[in-house]
């Protein structure tokens, strides 16, 4: 593992840019509040980068910005290609099957396309014809994955999306992930409070600070997944907590 205030320049294409100068909110009546300052990152081609910092940073604020559900603020935001976005909660429709929740996440003219080897790869082929509400929630997490992958983004936007599940479901979960976006040759960024699962995931972890959030630390992460055992995984995330207090608790 190695660490720097600024990013590395892997070899591959970027497929995101985010340079956000600045973004405050100024409710009515009240003082303004400064989100974001200064945050600035890359996302190449093949990564997966997790973004950290604590809760209330701005997180949530930076990834309304890079959706473009939020065009109120200075700097710029550029991405190659489409993104697909699996938010915290699955927001499935309870009167529409799998199959058509997740067809509705593509255009009209693409909602007759194949999508079989996607719900095979996610584990949902026997689930198409279902409900929401026959699903458990890490099912139904795998429906939003898969509405989000349907259209065959370069770049998916995950929103802590294995928090509230078991740890055995969350570990399934990840591994399912990771083995889906390395086959589609797809780009990750995921916002995460969990450190663990980060590290367990990542290419490159991004550490925000606390309001404003500005960017403190890239820090890439150099074993290859398969050979990331608890013990490194345990002392990986005790360095990080020992020189970055502010962003990862001990």
């Amino acid at each position: 593992m190695s660490d720097a205030g600024a990013e590395t320049t892997p070899t591959t294409a970027p497929v995101l840019r985010v340079a956000i100068a600045g973004k405050t909110y100024r409710p009515k009546g009240a003082e303004p509040v400064e989100a974001v300052r200064g945050l600035a990152f890359t996302i190449h081609e093949g990564e997966i980068v997790c973004l950290i910092g604590p809760s209330g940073a701005g997180k949530s604020t930076t990834l309304r910005i890079l959706l473009g559900l939020d065009d109120d603020y200075t700097g710029e935001v550029s991405a190659a290609g489409g993104a697909g976005i699996a938010f915290q909660e699955p927001r499935l429709l309870p009167w529409r099957s799998v199959e058509h929740n997740v067809r509705l996440g593509l255009p009209r003219k693409d909602r007759k396309r194949d999508l079989d080897a996607l719900f095979e790869r996610l584990g949902l082929t026997p689930w198409r014809e279902r409900f929401p509400n026959a699903l458990s929630l890490g099912m139904q997490r795998r429906v939003s994955l898969a509405r989000a992958m349907a259209a065959g983004p370069r770049l998916l936007v995950l929103d802590e999306p294995f928090v509230s599940l078991d740890d055995a479901a969350a570990a399934a979960l990840r591994a399912l992930v990771v083995d889906t976006v390395d086959a589609a040759g797809m780009s990750v960024l995921m916002v995460t409070h969990n450190v663990a699962e980060a590290i367990a995931v990542a290419d490159r972890l991004l550490l925000v600070s606390r309001r404003p959030a500005s960017l403190v630390a890239t820090i890439p992460l150099d074993r290859p997944r398969p050979a990331r055992d608890r013990a490194w995984a345990e002392a990986t995330r005790a360095r990080l907590a020992a020189r970055f207090p502010e962003v990862i608790a001990e």
